[in-house]
């Protein structure tokens, strides 16, 4: 907004200066005077293409061309405004209909003030951010004005008036002075017709006293009523307060009430309360779990009266239960499916509301260390209750309707009802939802958004966004885990792509070395430069090349696209990369960072062609020890792009005799060598499930699945990764010791292994040392069965899951010990080999840029607390793209064994008192065995005896005893099946 006032200020000729007086009584008893002064002007135009008068005032954009104006001469019409309109939201119109806003050609010509896009951001920064996005959409026509800075328009709070108050009259001033100055601009042309200025609000008081002073003015639900598809778009408004509450009046409390703010603060102060974030466990939805600062483990939270309220994710405040409330974890996998089937079927657990006196609330604290300090499994363990919230984690929701809570399921019916949403996420309890298209949207994929909790409704309250096609169908279940995870999907809007180079695919390195391009670039197009990579990788971020030197040793380079020489800080395309973190991998598609003109091809090493690099060049010794170390900017022309596959053949035949394939060679030896010392050196060597699923190239159905295999080739690459990573930290660290932007892996707290010890001492003898990551490293290659190959890859997956996640961090937020990657064994770390598919490597480059006084640092690259904040975004950009990955990967698995049935080895996992988790590597699945599923038709549910202690499980059916135990191999059969709880197509596994 800043550069708008200024370009403003600068074309001023007429100014206005308000000012307003406070007077603060400081801690010593003086009284300061403050002078608030505001320079208001009347040369801000009004932005309609009906004003003539506002033309000469529009500012100027950096293209330094004067901005169209935004809203339209010709806005919409409706049968009460045939004259056409824009509207003017206030700020609960803004919160309560932001979906509607965001609809693709529902509302436009909307006038956004000054004053209310404050009030929104002082309200819900998400919702802001949406705004602002809005209002730089060029088709949707929203214009700020800055009302608060017109001579006009801007009014002063007056004595004892509220700020809400002062807020809602400069409202309905601003939309006053719309409406005179639109009469104005009209009479100047006699074939045009005023539009009307709407003001639309959810403030019963503010739409009375526009009525009174003659404005146009309507609540949401009279405006939408008049628009066609009114009964969609009525579904996405939020139910207003006094809706639910005169809807609700008659209901019985169903949650005890959240404590004050000022209750929580004090109570978490003084160490009687305590506040973490809530977890809610994947096989227990009535169950959940925090951590909290105080206490080594996590406390338990049991039942829903206990949890009050909370969604997974949301920063809540608990208070310890009283120690005869204390209870052990559930041993039982619930769905909420299985409850809601009986409703009270939680009145086994005794969850009146417990007064605890303060004294009694101390003692508890202590006791509640002791009882960590046994770690004794099956033993009841400290229990709270949640006391309030301090933030929401509210996002929009996946999910289907619940066929059951649709009252009435005629397509003709157009009766508002209350339907129960069921979300994707098994951890988000239902969500009621009142819509008039009930019936419509069974068997879709829906989106809808929380709007409430009250103490009175067993569920939140929630509203429809909009249905995003069929269950099951690839483009619904596609846009839903895109949705659930939170990646921006959305084409990149034209200002990035205005940043991009203007020949296009035409672009080339400049043919003349004395052109500014090639200004601080080596040239090493001579060199014998070759990638390696997955098969069809077209974003190639990295390439290498090796040769021996006179004196026996071997240059190694790593070349990395240059990408910071086309994406410039703060410009359109940075903020957009920014904002999306990284590149997300789908089974069918890729959601890129970056346009893909840059992606896949400006910026790509592709062979035969010369490209931008930054090249990290070694002298390593024969034992890979590194002799020297140097960075620079540089062009390079790639000889090859080799799969894994096909560098690896290349390598192993001997008849192979260039130089491109000895230079791979040198790099092979190199890599075993620099392997084994990192190996040495204590790290880890973790598993994870990974399978790749076969596509059919036209329609990318999937065929088949298939486990990934690892070949050297893919470990060559990755240590001479790891190497240019380290050495990059190293000096960007030396560069900037406040800023410089790394990656660190915290080393894991014992206890995060303690059940996974447990579990291997009692199954098979086996000691697991956690002292450091050299102990772990080498316990994990102990843990051998000499009956079962695979059993050690197992132990490596439950390993990973114990781990602390890897996070990137600036460093002047961290001492130097805390800068350890653990699970790599070094001691600086940062990401700088993959900057076409994440924004961290990016900012790594510019940072090594003027670290070699390549170009000067971007004052947005010096700022901490700005680093701060792209630390925090691409955390979580990072992690919400794994996941989004994974789930890709689950649904193409389900469609790829859909209608077949396979017997396959699994291994017992898990074990609950009724049923057991089992992992089938060759889908990299795993799926909760239940004894209820265990029956045949007309048997009863087998009878299931759980051995806490051992980790087994005996079943006694009609057909004889079966005794599963953890690790244990077992053969299962595979199906499909469509989930009733998330509507997902889930494997079912069947014990043989």
């Amino acid at each position: 907004m800043t550069s708008l006032k200024r370009s403003y200020a600068s074309t001023s000729s007429s100014t206005t200066l308000s000012s307003k007086t406070y007077l603060r009584t400081l801690k010593s008893g003086k009284v300061q005077k403050i002078v608030r002064e505001v320079y208001l002007r009347q040369d801000i135009p009004c932005s309609s293409q009906l004003c003539t008068a506002c033309l000469d005032l529009a500012p100027v954009g950096f293209h330094k061309k004067a901005d169209p104006p935004v809203l339209s001469s010709t806005p919409a019409a409706t049968k009460q405004l045939p004259q056409g309109h824009y509207l003017v939201p206030d700020t609960n119109a803004l919160l309560s209909a932001m979906d509607l806003f965001e609809s693709e050609g529902v509302l436009q010509d909307v006038i956004v003030l000054q004053t209310v896009l404050e009030e929104v951001k002082n309200r819900s920064l998400p919702l802001y951010h949406r705004l602002i996005a809005l209002t730089k959409n060029e088709g949707k026509r929203f214009y700020v004005f800055f009302n608060d800075f017109r001579l006009e328009t801007y009014i002063r709070r007056d004595a004892g008036e509220t700020i809400n108050d002062r807020n809602d009259r400069a409202v309905r001033k601003g939309c006053a002075w719309y409406a005179q100055h639109l009469e104005q601009a009209v009479k100047t042309r006699k074939s045009a017709r005023c539009p009307a200025v709407v003001m639309l609000s959810e403030d019963r008081e503010n739409l009375r006293k526009a009525k009174e002073e003659g404005l146009p003015a309507v609540n949401l639900h009279d405006y939408v009523s008049g628009l066609p598809d009114a009964n969609k778009l009525m579904d996405m408004i939020a139910t207003s307060r006094e809706g639910r509450a005169a809807r609700d009046a008659k209901a019985q409390m169903l949650y005890p009430e959240y404590m004050s703010m000022s209750a929580m603060l004090t109570g978490v102060k003084a160490g009687t309360l305590h506040q973490g974030i809530f977890n809610v466990s994947p096989y227990n939805y009535l169950e959940g779990n925090i951590h909290v600062p105080a206490f080594d483990r996590g406390l338990v939270i049991q039942g829903r009266e206990n949890s009050n309220r909370a969604v997974s994710g949301d920063l809540v405040v608990i208070e310890i239960l009283p120690k005869d409330q204390w209870k052990a974890p559930s041993s039982k996998a619930i769905d909420e499916e299985d409850v809601n089937k009986n409703e009270n079927a939680e009145n086994e657990e005794d969850e009146r509301e417990t007064i605890v006196p303060e004294h009694e609330r101390r003692a508890l604290q202590e006791e509640v260390r002791k009882t960590h300090g046994k770690g004794a499994d099956g033993q009841p363990k400290p229990t709270a209750k949640i006391v309030g919230i301090i933030k929401r984690n509210w996002r929009q929701y996946v999910g289907h309707i619940d066929r059951d809570s649709v009252r009435s399921q005629s397509k003709d019916s157009r009766s508002q009802q209350t339907v129960l949403l069921i979300p994707m996420d098994k951890r988000v309890p239902k969500i009621r939802v009142r819509t008039r298209q009930a019936a419509e949207l069974l068997g879709k994929r829906v989106l809808v958004t929380i709007d409430s909790w009250d103490r009175e409704s067993r569920y939140p309250v929630g509203h429809f966004i909009r249905s995003l096609g069929e269950l099951e169908t690839k483009g619904a279940e596609t846009e839903a885990l895109l949705l659930e995870w939170d990646v921006q999907y959305r084409p990149f809007p034209k200002t990035v792509l205005d940043c991009l180079p203007a020949e296009g695919h035409e672009w080339k390195v400049p043919a003349s070395t004395d052109d500014p391009g090639w200004n601080g670039r080596k040239d090493l197009r001579d060199l014998l430069v070759c990638s390696i990579d997955p098969p069809g990788c077209v974003d190639i971020d990295d390439a290498l090349h090796a040769r021996q030197l006179p004196n026996g040793n071997f240059e190694v380079g790593v070349h990395i696209a240059d990408v910071s020489h086309f994406v410039k800080p703060n410009n359109a395309m940075d903020k957009e990369a920014s904002l999306r973190g990284t590149t997300v991998y789908l089974v069918d598609k890729r959601i890129d960072m970056l346009p893909m003109l840059l992606g896949t091809d400006l910026c790509s090493l592709k062979p035969y062609v010369e490209r931008y690099s930054f090249s990290v060049i070694w002298e390593l010794d024969k034992n890979a020890d590194t002799v020297s170390a140097s960075f620079t900017k540089s062009v390079i022309r790639s000889r090859e792009a080799f799969s894994y596959e096909a560098a690896q053949l290349r390598i192993d035949d001997k008849s192979q005799k260039d130089d491109l394939t000895n230079g791979m060679r040198s790099l092979m030896m190199l890599s075993k060598k620099l392997r084994a010392k990192r190996m040495a050196a204590g790290a880890l060597n973790l598993a994870s499930p990974e399978v790749r699923v076969e596509t059919e190239s036209e329609t990318s159905d999937p065929i088949d699945v298939k486990t990934k295999q690892a070949l050297d080739t893919n470990q060559l690459v990755e240590e001479f990764m790891l190497l240019a990573n380290i050495s990059v930290a190293g000096k960007i660290y030396e560069a900037f010791p406040q800023t410089a932007l790394l990656r660190r892996h915290p080393a894991p707290p014992k206890i995060n292994f303690e059940e996974l010890g447990n579990q291997l001492k009692v199954k098979k003898g086996l000691e697991l040392h956690t002292d450091s990551s050299k102990a772990l490293a080498d316990s994990l290659d102990a843990c051998i069965d000499p009956k079962d190959t695979f059993f050690n890859t197992l132990v490596r997956i439950l390993a990973t899951r114990c781990m602390m996640s890897a996070e990137y961090f600036t460093s002047g937020t961290q001492a130097y010990p805390e800068f350890r990657h653990y699970g790599l064994a070094s001691e600086i770390y940062t990401h700088f080999t993959s900057p076409i598919r994440r924004y961290a490597d990016l900012e790594a480059h510019r940072q090594l840029a003027a670290a070699i006084d390549y170009e000067p640092l971007d004052a947005s690259l010096q700022s901490k607390a700005k680093l701060e904040g792209v630390c925090k975004n691409i955390n979580v950009r990072h992690r919400n793209a794994q996941m989004a990955g994974r789930a890709s990967v689950e649904y193409y698995v389900g469609q790829a064994l859909k209608g077949r049935v396979l017997e396959e080895d699994g291994f017992g996992m898990r074990i609950f008192s009724n049923g057991f988790v089992v992992f089938v590597p060759r889908f990299g699945i795993e799926g909760l065995i239940r004894l209820r599923d265990m029956g045949g038709e007309g048997e009863k549910e087998p009878e299931g005896v759980f051995d806490a202690e051992d980790y087994a499980l005996e079943i006694q059916s009609e057909d004889g005893e079966r005794k599963v135990e953890l690790f244990e191999k077992v053969r299962v059969r595979i199906s499909d099946e469509a989930e009733e709880s998330t509507g997902k197509r889930k494997i079912r596994l069947q014990l043989v």
